[in-house]
């Protein structure tokens, strides 16, 4: 079936305005965060309401049409990525604020709203959403539900798993299902647990309601400046040690303090090793309390000075800084390749120097920034896709600090999501029985493996291929794809 006969089976089921399928407009939609591969889709479809997304639904069930569900298109894993055969469905269109509930402290919202305007649509109220990405200006919650994001407080306040009270999704077959409720706890399995972080490969997320916090009282944060990212790390441990759970606490290596000194001037040390970024929240008594025991901390982990945002502006500029240390990272170098791994704190000094020898073997630089409270990585491997070979490198090393952090008892992905990019070391972290239920869920939500087709979840027998080979490779499921 081509373009156009796709095209017209949508005729009537959602209007006109709502179907692309023009040829270049198409390749708005060919790749996500993870922009080293694209894949233009047959068909991109903008559904308005539920009801049109029930119908999109049962439409593609019936015609065994793949969809891939997107938001803001920001996934960093290759979630988002097209199927050469199949449509893009698209909720940037369902962005409304349904209901508001102070007394509650939630708000039901659709799912293409963006993350940080759902804090800007309360904050009157004086309350907020906690859970924010770094991408929080342009992602939308339904895309955190699929990755379950975090973010720099997520050490505090969760990940979105933990924000969220209920959900409703639209099913392959176009009926519709609510998960969760707001009571604490409801009968039955945790569907909606396991909906949250599913990737967009049991339904489609079609209405969030999420759980809201009052603002702080109070919020300061320290900054630590090393001479030595062991030192970071090890104090990152000792912090947690000692009692306090700070709102978030971040650590940059010096690339990223400099790539980010020098795009945001955040008042960053740019000779220093490493810095960390802790933020304390919650009464001004028990702030003040915190500060002091934070930066006794850092001084007996050897840092070489303290720094205390003096206001709410310089605080908000320490964090502009980490923020958007992506962005200015990208000033470096043509390109660069975000890993995504989670390790036990008490690994940070080994992990990272590790890194760092990975790094001078394959002659890639690697600059570190990440949630360093919860040990959630995020080396960012610089590279030039313009050499040849070089990005094929690249994933050779993001895989190795991958199995790395499979080595000292951490997981392949703390925010991220698998996508495609992980798929090969899925068959590491999980055993032949545990792939094989996997795929058994999925086959209860979708019998015919139309949602996302490809992603997360590798077959056995492309783990026994992987196995083999005993290297990541590269491969995606979709060999048609480009590669850049």
């Amino acid at each position: 079936m081509n373009t156009q006969q796709l095209a017209s089976l949508f005729k009537g089921v959602v209007p006109d305005t709502s179907i692309v399928s023009d040829r270049v407009a198409l390749r708005v939609y060919e790749s996500d965060g993870l922009s080293a591969f694209k894949q233009p889709p047959k068909l991109v479809v903008l559904p308005e309401n539920t009801g049109q997304v029930q119908a999109v639904m049962a439409l593609c069930d019936e015609r065994s049409i793949p969809i891939v569900g997107r938001g803001g298109g920001t996934s960093l894993s290759g979630g988002a990525l097209p199927h050469k055969e199949g449509i893009v469905l698209s909720l940037a269109k369902m962005n409304k604020v349904l209901e508001i509930d102070p007394i509650n402290r939630t708000a039901t919202i659709q799912p293409g709203m963006r993350n940080l305007a759902i804090s800007q649509a309360v904050a009157h109220l004086g309350l907020y959403y906690a859970p924010d990405p770094s991408s929080q200006i342009a992602c939308t919650i339904g895309g955190n539900v699929a990755e379950n994001a975090g973010g720099v407080h997520c050490l505090k306040y969760g990940l979105t798993i933990h924000n969220i009270v209920s959900l409703k999704v639209a099913t392959i077959d176009g009926d519709l299902i609510e998960l969760g409720s707001e009571t604490l706890d409801t009968p039955g399995l945790n569907l909606l647990a396991l909906m949250i972080g599913s990737e967009g490969m049991l339904g489609m997320v079609v209405e969030v309601t999420v759980r809201l916090l009052a603002i702080p009282q109070s919020a300061r944060v320290v900054m630590g400046i090393f001479d030595s990212v062991k030192k970071a790390g090890d104090s990152v441990a000792a912090i947690i040690a000692s009692g306090i759970i700070p709102a978030g606490i971040e650590m940059m290596d010096n690339p990223a303090i400099r790539a980010a000194e020098d795009f945001v001037h955040a008042g960053y040390p740019v000779d220093a090793e490493a810095i960390l970024l802790c933020e304390l929240d919650g009464t001004a008594e028990e702030v003040q309390d915190q500060i002091h025991k934070v930066e006794e901390i850092f001084a007996d982990s050897g840092a070489v000075e303290s720094r205390l945002a003096r206001n709410d502006e310089e605080r908000s500029l320490f964090w502009s800084g980490r923020k958007a240390a992506f962005p200015a990272v990208g000033r470096l170098s043509p390109d660069y390749y975000c890993i995504d791994g989670t390790i036990p704190r008490k690994a940070l000094g080994y992990v990272l120097t590790e890194i760092d020898r990975l790094s001078k073997e394959y002659n890639l630089r690697v600059a570190n920034v990440f949630h360093a409270g919860d040990g959630n990585l995020h080396p960012l491997i610089l590279y030039d896709a313009n050499n040849s070979g070089e990005l094929e490198k690249t994933e050779e090393l993001g895989s190795k600090i991958l199995l790395l952090c499979i080595e000292v008892g951490g997981t392949i992905t703390g925010e991220h999501g698998v996508g495609i990019e992980k798929i090969g070391e899925m068959c590491v972290q999980f055993n032949d029985q545990e792939r094989a239920s996997f795929l058994g869920v999925r086959q209860c939500f979708d019998p015919q493996s139309l949602l996302n087709p490809g992603k997360a979840i590798p077959t056995l027998a492309r783990c026994a291929e992987h196995n083999a080979m005993h290297v990541h490779n590269g491969e995606v499921p979709f060999p048609d794809i480009e590669r850049f």
